[in-house]
Formats: structure tokens, sequence, C-alpha cells
């Protein structure tokens, strides 16, 4: 008999240096000593105002602290600048020589500003726009991503990508709720705080009553008229929520069938409202799904 004996030996661990590391380990062999001296020249300068922008220039720590920053800021735009990855290393320096390591910097520096403007949950609210915060926040996502230490692997890029997918699915998600928003049966939603779920799931529960009106908010007195009304005519919720699609433009379609798949299966208030569940009880799962979508009080 064959006993199978599982394998002790640690898993293989690949290094990956910052993308600036390993094209500099090259420069021997590609780049002139010239070009070599104004490639460092230009790395100092980087360095330099990374320290007067971001860190404090005046301490030994500060200027440690602005190396790290830049050894990430321009392996972070070569990443992006690269065309081959088969050949990244050669392609890295080629544009370090070619372009200069501030064009690299400045490449990965906008990488990191475009993430930032984009939104970190569907939770918006007014600091969101505040000039401050925004400035504070694109700061903790520069030293967030781009802080590498050249003697050590650095996975900068790759967490780099994963919030930019992340992100755009989140803006996917409030830029429907500000459609459902502008389209509301009373009028727009000028509300600067969003619950972008909260509005996307007022809409698709108040659909199943039929009409193709979009509920984006609503208080006590509205809710208590549609539960009355759903439980008295008992109306084909399909049919509703195919009414709501018909109206929502193709680009926030897929976000708002998502979640009508998820609510068709699991919405507690569209399951208790022809239960002799008691309106509190109702207004209380409704709060669940709506937040602060949902005003408590009578108008």
């Amino acid at each position: 008999m064959t006993v199978a004996v599982k394998s002790s030996l640690p898993a293989l661990v690949i290094e990956q240096p910052p993308r600036l590391v390993r094209a500099i380990r090259l420069l021997p062999s590609e780049a002139t000593p010239d070009e070599a001296a104004i490639l460092a020249d230009e790395l100092s300068g980087v360095t330099a105002m990374v320290a007067e922008k971001f860190t404090n220039d005046r301490t030994a720590e500060g200027i440690q602290r602005a190396l790290l920053l830049t050894v990430g800021g321009v392996s972070l735009g070569l990443e992006a600048l690269i065309q081959t990855e088969t050949e990244g290393d050669l392609d890295a320096v080629d544009i370090l020589i070619g372009e200069g390591a501030e064009h690299a910097f400045q490449a990965g520096f906008r990488l990191i500003r475009e993430l930032a403007a984009l939104p970190e949950d569907s939770l918006v609210s007014e600091y969101d726009n505040d000039p401050v915060y925004a400035q504070r926040r694109l700061k903790e996502l520069f030293v967030d991503i781009c802080t590498a230490d050249p003697g050590e692997s650095w996975t900068g890029y790759e967490r780099y990508l994963g919030q930019l997918e992340q992100r755009k699915s989140v803006q996917e998600i409030v830029r429907a709720a500000e459609w459902l928003r502008a389209n509301h049966y009373e009028g727009p939603v000028k509300d600067p705080d969003l619950n972008a779920e909260g509005v996307i799931a007022m809409a698709i529960i108040f659909a199943v009553e039929g009409g193709a009106r979009i509920t984006a908010r609503t208080g006590q007195r509205e809710f208590e008229r549609f539960v009355k009304a759903v439980r008295k005519h008992r109306p084909d919720f399909e049919a509703g929520w195919a009414e709501l699609m018909a109206r929502i433009p193709a680009a926030h379609q897929k976000v708002v069938a998502q979640r009508i798949d998820n609510y068709r299966q699991t919405c507690t208030v569209l399951q208790q409202i022809a239960t002799p569940a008691s309106m509190a009880q109702l207004f209380t799962e409704m709060e669940n799904y709506a937040g602060s979508e949902l005003d408590p009080e009578y108008p």
C-alpha cells in the first residue's frame, strides 16, 4: 500500500523588488555612465520634492520616508508605462533614460490622484468633496500604496489595481443611486449625504407596487401607504421590477438588476409584507435596507 506523504517544504517565494530597483540593477549593461549619473540626479530631485510636499524635509527620518515614497511612486509609474511585461525591466530602463525619473513619478502619482477621486464606499458625505479632506485622503493613499523599501518585495501595483477595481464598482453603485435620486417622483433629492445602497434598495422595494414610479427617499407616512397598497392589491412584484428596469439607463441596469435578484430571494420587507407583521416591524426592517434614506418622522 502506498501512503501519500504531504510535503513540508516551504512554498517558493519569488522576490519582487520595486520596478525601479529592478531597472537600476540593469543600468551597468544598458546605460552609459553619463545616463546613469543623470538618472541619479533626477531621482535625488524627485526625492527632495517628495520630502518637501509629503514628509518633513528637515529631518533624516523625513528624507528616508521620502526616499521610500520616491521608489514606490516611480515604480508605480513604470508599471503603468511599461508596454510588454516580458521585457518589463528593460522597458523600465528605456523609460527612465529616455523620459526621465520625474516623468515616471508623475505618471504614478497621477494614478494615485485618480484613484483617490473615486469613492471608497457607497456612503458618501459632504466631507468627501471638502478640499482639505480630499487632500488628506490623497496623501494617505499615496503613502499606503507607494511606500516601497528598495531591499524588499513590493506589491503596490497589485494593491493599486485591486483598489481601482473595487472603487470603480463602488462608483457604479453611487452613480446608479444618483440617477435614482435625480428621477425621484417628487423631484430631485439634493442632499449631499448619500447612502447609495439605501437609495437603490428603496427604489427596488417600492417598485413592486407597479407603475414605474421611482422612489429614492421617503418618510413613514408614505411607507405606510405603500404597505397598505401592496397588501390590498397584491401586485406582481416581477412586473413592477420590469417596469422599473425599463426606466433605468443601460449604464445603471447591471447594478440595479443584481440587487433585484438578491432582494427577490432575501428581502425581509417583501417577505413579511403579506404577513400579519405590524407596521412598526416592517418599518424597522425597511430601515435595515434604506438606512438614512428613510425618514422616521412624519412629513
